[in-house]
């Protein structure tokens, strides 16, 4: 993930660094709340806790681990060794899922903050690519089979569609994101009461202000030991939804790669095959896929811990979180980045595409030609016959139509209906109206965020 998929950014907030140094953070945040609220804590200490809040020795760690089996208190250990002055009053009244739980809610909601970025890119470039299209005719399948005509820039709007829910989804979480705050070990904040003297208001108030000083306001009102792993499978599947998107995309684009009609971009050096130098694979979008394909399966495990959560908590979560939290959020981040090049780059081979639709319009026009027949006065379903009996046998289906009087048309009438932009119904509309009313509007709130960049690793 972090040398082949995933980006700077996000391989960052997944790094041993950024999880050490949100710990360090919290535990000052704790520091300094108790002691606004009457804790004897001096600012001495608290200058000391950020003084050395990043002086992260992971050798040290380790050592401490390998003695305690404890992560948390190795590296609290580590950081009281660094800080005699304050070791007295650090993690004071805390269970470890204070600096782990509310840590990784802390990294999962940058992580969402950098996926928005993603796909709000995702969604311009598609939105160019639809608006340039919208009046292009292709053909269009249904069971893989030719069907209805449709447009390039009609088809793009269902994968703008999809992705403009996933980015919905995104900021529904963020919107609702909670902090887990100061619990205690149990949930109770019984160890925080008797801290505080048995003042609830203080004990209020000190989870209140833990949470100002990490940038959050919500809280979760109820509590176990850990916040509720529905959150989890939430997120997960967040991950999980913009993947099938992707996905569904990259299939598509897979598939008219294979018939030629359009190509996502290359690079002037770049080898489709190491034995047929002919070949031009997809290579991102079956990237796309593949890495879709693991975050969808991923989905699976949030909620077989959430399921299994014992009473106030079980630690048979942890090893399981530490995988899928940041597999999931890395592969989600290399599949956006992937489509980001892909979606800046596709092009279409209009040749390639006027010879499909054309190929096939004979087939495609055989439902006009029955609504005109019976528009004449013709019995639809004797119509119907008598137009699946043609399609079945070889010869000019055209000229026998033409020729029966059971249709009543002539020559220019069936050239007219086979004239493209007379079957694509509305798509052009359709397309238009879409990015129009629906994309531009939420697009423009985002005018502030730049599209990134992301550099691909291969």
């Amino acid at each position: 993930m972090l040398t082949r998929y995933a980006s700077a950014e996000m391989s960052a907030l997944f790094s041993p660094y950024k999880r050490a140094a949100t710990w360090r953070t919290l535990w000052i945040a704790l520091a300094q709340a108790e002691s606004e609220v009457g804790l004897p804590i001096t600012s001495a200490q608290i200058e000391e806790l950020k003084a050395h809040q990043h002086d992260i020795d992971f050798e040290q760690i380790a050592l401490h681990e390998e003695k305690m089996r404890h992560d948390v208190m190795a590296h609290l250990q580590a950081f009281a060794d660094l800080c005699p002055q304050a070791a007295p009053i650090l993690h004071l009244g805390a269970t470890s899922t204070y600096v782990t739980d509310n840590g990784d809610l802390l990294i999962l909601k940058e992580a969402l903050e950098l996926m928005r970025a993603k796909l709000i890119g995702i969604l311009r470039h598609l939105s160019h690519f639809a608006k340039r299209t919208a009046h292009r005719a292709c053909l269009a399948y249904t069971h893989l089979q030719p069907a209805q005509p449709t447009t390039i820039g009609k088809r793009a709007c269902l994968w703008i569609q999809d992705l403009l829910m996933d980015l919905e989804e995104l900021e529904h979480r963020l919107s609702t994101y909670q902090f887990l705050g100061v619990k205690g070990a149990t949930g109770t904040q019984a160890s925080f009461l008797q801290l505080c003297g048995g003042d609830q208001k203080k004990v209020k108030k000190l989870e209140e202000r833990v949470a100002e000083l990490m940038g959050w306001q919500a809280l979760f009102p109820i509590a176990g030991q850990t916040y509720t792993r529905k959150v989890d499978t939430l997120i997960v599947d967040l991950f999980a939804g913009i993947a099938a998107s992707a996905s569904k995309c990259a299939v598509d684009l897979r598939l008219l790669m294979a018939s030629a009609e359009m190509a996502e971009p290359r690079q002037s050096g770049q080898v489709g095959s190491s034995a047929m130098p002919h070949k031009k694979n997809p290579i991102l979008a079956e990237r796309i896929c593949s890495l879709a394909r693991f975050v969808i399966a991923l989905a699976a495990a949030p909620k077989e811990t959430h399921a299994n959560q014992w009473l106030e908590r079980s630690l048979d979560d942890s090893a399981a979180r530490r995988l899928y939290l940041s597999e999931s959020a890395l592969a989600t981040d290399g599949i956006l980045n992937l489509l980001l090049d892909v979606t800046a780059g596709l092009t279409v081979n209009e040749e390639k595409v006027a010879h499909h639709l054309h190929k096939a319009l004979p087939q495609l026009a055989m439902e006009p030609i029955l609504m005109k027949a019976v528009e004449k006065g013709g019995d639809r379903q004797k119509l119907h016959e008598r137009l699946r009996l043609l399609c079945s046998e070889p010869g000019d289906w055209q000229k026998a139509i033409e020729e029966d009087p059971i249709f009543h048309l002539n020559h220019q009438e069936i050239h007219e209906i086979l004239e493209p932009h007379r079957l694509i119904g509305r798509a052009p509309e359709q397309a238009e109206e879409f990015l129009e009313g629906v994309v531009a509007p939420k697009l423009q709130a985002y005018s502030h965020v730049e599209t990134p960049r992301p550099k691909l690793s291969v």
